[in-house]
């Protein structure tokens, strides 16, 4: 009788900050690209990367809740909100290794991301214990070139996904921008930031005042 094969899981994580549509997109593709039987989105809890201060987590959270909900095998992991101090993918990878042992982990990306990996903490280890997935992507403006990924050096698997250069970033302007005072606001109306995200998503930023442009630093 044949060993049934190891399981593939996915390991997706970020600031979700908020979680936008292009966020969406690449769970898909690394769904149906890679055969994962588990893709986990991992709300970051405090990013060694960030600069600016995030979200409250429990926002953070729920939103990624409501914008994956419907994925089949998306399951929404809080284990990095949860720990203490900063937050290193390869503390995440060494634990799903001890839960699921035996299982074959990919670890999804963006080319920001990819093109920054050689800074991770211990990303000698996460190459040893993971597949990198990376998805190419504009890193300024959508008329941009596509970065070369080969350029870091490193073995990856290249996910295939339309670029966009929709960002978090983007997202959170365009919702201060609707919100501002209508003399307060640029001459040229910025996109509906409520467009760039899932209803659900949109729905909850609204009800909390997230992104406001009364809204504190931590949004």
């Amino acid at each position: 009788m044949c060993a049934p094969a190891a399981r593939r899981i996915g390991v997706y994580g970020g600031a979700f900050d908020p979680p936008h549509r292009a966020h969406r997109a690449l769970a898909e593709a690394a769904l149906r690209q890679l055969s994962l039987d588990t893709l986990l989105i991992l709300p970051t809890g405090q990013a060694w990367h960030k600069a600016r201060p995030l979200t409250d987590a429990r926002h953070r959270l729920a939103m990624c809740r409501l914008a994956f909900a419907d994925l089949p095998g998306v399951v929404v992991d809080g284990r990095e909100i949860a720990r203490d101090g900063p937050t290193y993918t390869v503390d995440t990878l060494a634990e799903l290794r001890a839960e699921h042992p035996g299982a074959a982990l990919f670890v999804v990306m963006g080319a920001d991301q990819w093109l920054a990996f050689r800074t991770w903490r211990r990303w000698e280890d996460i190459l040893r214990w993971a597949t990198v997935a990376v998805a190419n992507r504009p890193l300024v403006g959508g008329s941009a070139p596509l970065p070369d990924l080969a350029q870091v050096g490193l073995p990856f698997v290249a996910l295939d996904l339309p670029p966009t250069d929709l960002s978090a970033t983007a997202v959170r302007d365009q919702w201060r921008q609707a919100n501002r005072p209508s003399g307060a606001r640029d001459a040229t109306p910025a996109p509906d930031g409520a467009a760039l995200v899932p209803p659900a998503v949109a729905r909850y930023i609204s009800d909390h005042r997230l992104y406001a442009a009364t809204h504190g630093p931590a949004a």
